[in-house]
Formats: structure tokens, sequence, C-alpha cells
């Protein structure tokens, strides 16, 4: 799949706050267009919990993160603008690079982490 240079630029901005604001968590994927992280932590199922991720698709980019969808409450003090990038319960899609809305989405990222480490999730 040829990638969209501009996309390539998303992603690679949305990487970078994924690895900034989970540090310590387990690089799962890490290709030019596919980013995602896991806890340490041990699920029932035996398998890590899965943090969140960064994918390039076809139309759009995707910043995934799963702390969201376990604990909705964390989208409260989401802005309005990145809540109209949501799809689903924990996706969040971008066509164009936004500062603003990256800077918010940095925010939230942070809290995400913040709250899995509350929880016992990550050890960093």
């Amino acid at each position: 799949m040829a990638v969209d240079p501009e996309f390539s630029i998303i992603f690679n901005s949305l990487k970078t706050i994924m690895q900034e604001e989970t540090p310590g968590l387990t690089v799962l994927k890490d290709t030019e267009d596919d980013f995602s992280v896991e806890t340490d932590h041990i699920m029932p199922n035996k398998k890590r919990l899965w943090f969140g991720g960064v994918q390039i698709r076809k139309n759009y980019v995707s910043y995934h993160l799963m702390p969201v969808y376990t604990n909705p409450e964390l989208l409260d003090e989401a802005s309005p603008g990145l809540r109209k990038k949501m799809q689903g319960k924990s996706c969040f899609n971008f066509r164009k690079n936004d500062p603003g809305l990256f800077a918010a989405l940095r925010r939230l990222t942070r809290t995400c982490f913040e709250t899995y480490h509350e929880k016992g999730f990550t050890t960093a």
C-alpha cells in the first residue's frame, strides 16, 4: 500500500506522543505504519493488557487508547474537537496534522497512563 506522505507525518507525530507518554511499556509493534504498546499486566486470558497504538489506514491515521474503553470517564475532560475525531469507544481518526488536537491527545494519553499506573497495570 502506498502511504500518503501527509499520513506519514501524522503517524510519526502520533507515534511520538504514544512513545513519550507511555514510559516503560512494552513495544508490541513498530513498523512504518503500525506502532503499539502493551503493559506487563497479565489478564485472566494470560495475555498482556494492551494500552494502545497508532496505525496508518487507507483514509486516515488511527490512534487507539484502550484505557478510555475500560474507563470512559477519562473522556470527561476531552475537548469537543478531540471527541469529534472519535470512532467507536477508544479510537481517534485523523486525516490532517492538527497540533492543537494532538496536544489534547497527548494530555489524554498521559492521563490514561497515570490511571493505568494507579491501578497497578504499569510499573513505570
